[in-house]
């Protein structure tokens, strides 16, 4: 009897075991609460960009206005001249010619020639530089007529102010050698011929409109001082006046064709 009570005291002992280390069920673990989605945000604005401003052109600048290197002027003149001495005008007719190099914007360089012709009224008290009573007893007025001929040749400098798109003043000073002949033809005697030579000098002022890129208008004023001597009186000193008008050739330099040129597309 024991023995079967032992044993049934040894299987309730195992069932006992067996129990206790029977795993515990994990309680039922709750889903988490669906989320809702944040709002998407809107993508921040970026900065706008600021226009960088252009350069500023300058006299250097390759966008500054071109300006002719050659200049070449021809035009007719009028002078008002007292070449034989100050006391007597005449108003000769003649042309004048320039070429001119520009080394700057406003600074150019320019050797001038021209001729006037016509006749000079010379009064006959005083004669000079042709003889004393000249053409006594023939003369019936005050004056004699002498047929007259000027030449000059100058160089100098020329200031012009090239801002406008239309009109260019400019300023100019010259110096030079100029020569003067008087032909006299006496009708009781023969002809009389005073020529005198001397330095000359000028001073004028004058515009330029122009007509397209090569041609422009010319005006211009000018004083001009001449110091001739001749073989009666000697040198002496005569003041002149002259006004030109005529037409500018200018040499046309061709824009050099840049990279974004050759990648423009035709329209």
């Amino acid at each position: 009897m024991r023995k079967y009570l032992g044993v049934l005291a040894g299987m309730a002992a195992l069932c006992v075991i067996s129990w206790a280390q029977a795993p515990i069920p994990a309680p039922a673990q709750t889903p988490p609460p669906a989320q809702t989605p944040a709002p998407a945000q809107a993508p921040a604005p970026e900065p706008a960009e600021i226009p960088t401003p252009p350069p500023t052109p300058t006299a250097n600048s390759s966008t500054a206005p071109p300006y002719p290197r050659y200049e070449f002027f021809a035009g007719g003149t009028y002078a008002e001249t007292g070449l034989f001495n100050s006391g007597h005008w005449a108003g000769l007719g003649g042309w004048d010619a320039s070429l001119g190099a520009n080394a700057t914007r406003w600074l150019g360089f320019v050797v001038e020639g021209g001729q006037y012709f016509g006749t000079s009224k010379i009064p006959v008290a005083v004669p000079s530089p042709f003889p004393t009573n000249p053409c006594q007893p023939s003369c019936t007025g005050p004056t004699f007529n002498v047929a007259t001929r000027e030449y000059n040749f100058l160089f100098g400098a020329q200031f012009a102010r090239r801002k406008y798109e239309n009109w260019t003043p400019f300023g100019e000073i010259m110096y030079g050698h100029q020569g003067t002949r008087g032909e006299e033809n006496f009708p009781t005697g023969p002809p009389f011929v005073a020529i005198g030579t001397g330095r000359a000098l000028l001073l004028g002022v004058g515009g330029d409109h122009k007509i397209n890129p090569r041609f422009a208008l010319r005006i211009k004023a000018d004083y001009f001082q001449t110091g001739t001597n001749f073989s009666i009186p000697g040198k002496q000193k005569q003041d002149n006046f002259r006004v030109s008008v005529g037409i500018v050739i200018r040499n046309v330099r061709k824009k050099k064709r840049t990279l974004e040129d050759e990648t423009e597309p035709v329209p």
